[in-house]
């Protein structure tokens, strides 16, 4: 998920999205894939509070998470296991 805490140019602090803000944002990314019409007006309607082209923007934002963590740009985080 698109971090809430990177500042990325051009951002403002509008643009912070909760927790439950990218839980809704993930589910309606599930729901309505890239051939559905009008796609990031529906999942702007799913979430509430947001205009597709805010979505559309922490879609790409995540997007380029992504390309940053699968090439090697970011490392990965050492997790502490449970036991």
């Amino acid at each position: 998920m698109a971090s809430t805490s990177i500042s990325h140019s051009g951002s403002s602090s509008s643009s912070k999205w909760s927790a439950q803000e990218n839980k809704a944002f993930e589910r309606a990314l599930a729901v309505f894939d890239q051939d559905t019409p009008d796609r990031w007006a529906n999942v702007a309607r799913a979430i509430g509070g947001r205009t597709p082209e805010e979505v559309k923007r922490h879609y790409d934002i995540l997007v380029e998470d992504i390309k940053y963590i699968e090439s090697g740009k970011v490392p990965f985080p050492n997790y502490r296991t449970t036991r």
